[in-house]
């Protein structure tokens, strides 16, 4: 701003500093200016090399934190220049470099459903589900939110049932996938995913490899959903075979109640174009009883079968239960939940919370892995450990009884009959392992499992008691059972 000749200056406070010209040139000597004065904010730029030299004399202090110190006048000796530094310092990099932070998007350009879709699989867990499944994909729309959970033995299975996840959404929403947003996992991208999705031109997008940030909506909701299974199975005390059906529980019922920030609504809405009813829902993991329709039953037995709510049908109106007797999961309508009544350790199945059961299974007394202590803590904590990691029961071998009611028929048994004897016993014990897994497996959790459990029974042959080895009172053990019963010794050790 030019002024004219003659300009009078109202406040004289408003003038920051007299100069004198010199051959129409206005010279300030920076270096006689005290740091006390009303100058101190007229600064010089240091140049490069002295900017670097106290950078390294400060021990690679961050320039802004430097011109802070100059600008506040908080030290004595350094100069009252500002350091700036165009080139970045090597040694900084090799000590300070981060990874780089990535931002959320402040308008979000995706207008419809399945526009964009996030994929991800966790996995595998330490236990096995019920179904004896490891991992879970997790897919997640991008506009709407809602959220979808498949349960996997294997990352094999993967392509399939993305392609087949694919066909059945765009026929149920009229609307088609036009990207897909994963890492750079071999389950993702592979050659049979690749093809089918240059067949019907959906677009692939890859994080950077080790960059788990760019993917954030799918690993957010992986952390989501597995914190809201842990406090499910917290709640209901029901053990770490459960995972799976606590992770589609909590997918499920999150679906409906959750609300998407920008639209106001929630995840079940904005895909389905109606609000979702919830007055149907039940705590997890609550004792219930089932109406047994699938028995024959006599005039005075009891027409329910005792239970525990373990999710919602994706397929019909019904409830998944676990059935205590049959110790399977089934899909019914016909329930009656206990909400109020809370589900201590003990009261529900024996094979998953009695600790007297489990070890009688395993042919041991309490007193054999008993901890040592006050109050009997070291039998809490066997409990706790033995719940989580043991899935299915051990058979047993019923002890001999009746040897000395009921003589041998044929006292002078040849060796080779009791050779043969010997192998078959040695196999029974297999074949009634494979029979207890086929009662309680499963298949995936859209499916109900509604079979029929079969009961399975077993012979015992006695044996004369001039042939028996050792006392006549000890249950029969084979050579089997033998290295079995040594491997049991081994872990209660180690659980004690």
């Amino acid at each position: 701003m030019i002024l004219a000749p003659g300009f009078k200056v109202v406040d004289e406070s408003m003038i920051l500093l007299r100069i004198p010209r010199k051959d129409n040139v206005y010279c300030l000597d920076m270096e006689n200016v005290s740091s006390d004065s009303s100058l101190n904010c007229l600064v010089s730029k240091a140049s490069v090399d002295e900017s670097s030299l106290w950078h390294r004399r400060m021990c690679h202090m961050n320039f802004k934190t430097m011109n802070k110190l100059v600008k506040n006048n908080l030290v004595r000796g350094l100069p009252s220049k500002v350091f700036s530094c165009d080139d970045h310092c090597v040694a900084c990099l090799k000590g300070k470099q981060h990874k780089t932070s990535h931002k959320t998007k402040e308008l979000n350009t995706i207008s419809s459903c399945l526009q964009l879709l996030h994929m991800d699989l966790f996995g595998p867990t330490n236990v096995m589900s019920i179904g004896k499944k490891s991992y879970c994909l997790v897919i997640v729309d991008d506009y709407s939110r809602f959220t979808w959970v498949y349960f996997l033995r294997t990352k094999d299975e993967t392509s399939g049932l993305i392609k087949s996840f694919i066909l059945r959404i765009e026929n149920q929403t009229n609307q088609k996938v036009k990207v897909i947003r994963s890492d750079n996992g071999i389950e993702f991208k592979n050659l049979d995913l690749n093809t089918f999705c240059e067949e019907k031109g959906i677009e692939r997008q890859y994080s950077a490899p080790r960059t788990p940030q760019q993917n954030g909506v799918a690993e957010r909701r992986n952390r989501t959903l597995i914190e809201t299974a842990r406090s499910l199975l917290a709640d209901s005390k029901l053990p770490i075979t459960f995972c799976a059906e606590a992770v589609n529980t909590a997918c499920y019922v999150q679906n409906r109640v959750l609300v998407v920030k920008p639209k106001n609504k929630t995840p079940y809405e904005l895909l389905n174009k109606r609000k979702p009813f919830i007055g149907f829902f039940k705590p997890f993991g609550c004792p219930c009883t089932i109406l047994n329709t699938k028995s024959h039953l006599g005039k005075f037995d009891s027409k329910t079968d005792d239970g525990f709510l373990v999710g919602y049908s994706s397929q019909s109106k019904a409830y998944r239960v676990f059935n205590s007797s049959s110790r399977i999961i089934e899909e019914s309508d016909n329930v009656k939940c206990n909400e109020n009544t809370p589900n201590p350790i003990g009261s529900g199945p024996q094979w998953l919370f009695d600790i007297d059961s489990l070890t009688n299974s395993f042919g041991f007394s309490s007193d054999d892995y008993a901890g040592s202590g006050s109050g009997g803590s070291g039998t809490t904590q066997v409990q706790d450990n033995i719940s989580q990691s043991v899935i299915f029961p051990i058979p047993t071998v019923d002890p001999v009884e009746d040897c000395e009611k009921e003589p041998s028929t044929e006292p002078n048994q040849s060796e080779e009959e009791r050779r043969a004897e010997e192998s078959e016993e040695n196999k029974e014990p297999e074949v009634a392992a494979e029979i207890t897994s086929v009662e309680l497996n499963d298949s995936n959790l859209e499916v109900g499992l509604n079979e029929e459990s079969s009961q399975y029974t077993r012979t015992q042959k006695n044996h004369p008691p001039q042939l028996i080895i050792g006392d006549i009172s000890s249950p029969m053990m084979t050579r089997n059972q033998n290295r079995l019963q040594e491997m049991q010794d081994q872990q209660h050790t180690m659980l004690s």
